[in-house]
């Protein structure tokens, strides 16, 4: 990518750093990529995603209500003694597929260069 040609002008900055910014405002923060990372194979109930993401159910149910907001995750409360709520991505959830992508390449390449560098 570096060594694509972009004719940048002040409008086209302005245009790119307000779509970097309201991406970062919807996925951004620890968690809410990792829930739909852990989310991508199956859904699974409330306590299931806070066990596996070892999140705390406080932070858990506020990044699950601002992912249903932006219609990135489903929240179904199911007809059971007691009541369960279990959550699944959305359709939509699946064009954020390549960036999760490139994060995982990148992560994975970044913390290979970090050790071999020690």
């Amino acid at each position: 990518m570096r060594n694509e040609k972009i004719n940048h002008n002040d409008e086209s900055c302005r245009k790119a750093s307000l779509a970097i910014q309201d991406t970062l405002d919807v996925v951004g923060g620890k968690w809410k990529l990792i829930l739909i990372s852990i989310l991508r194979d199956n859904k699974m109930k409330f306590n299931e995603l806070s066990r596996e993401a070892g999140i705390s159910p406080r932070i858990l149910s506020k990044e699950l209500q601002e992912l249903e907001m932006n219609d990135l995750v489903n929240r179904k409360v199911c007809d059971t003694k007691p009541v369960t709520v279990e959550y699944s991505l959305t359709e939509y959830s699946y064009t954020l597929s390549e960036v999760i992508i490139a994060l995982h390449k990148w992560g994975i390449a970044h913390r290979e260069k970090i050790i071999n560098s020690k």
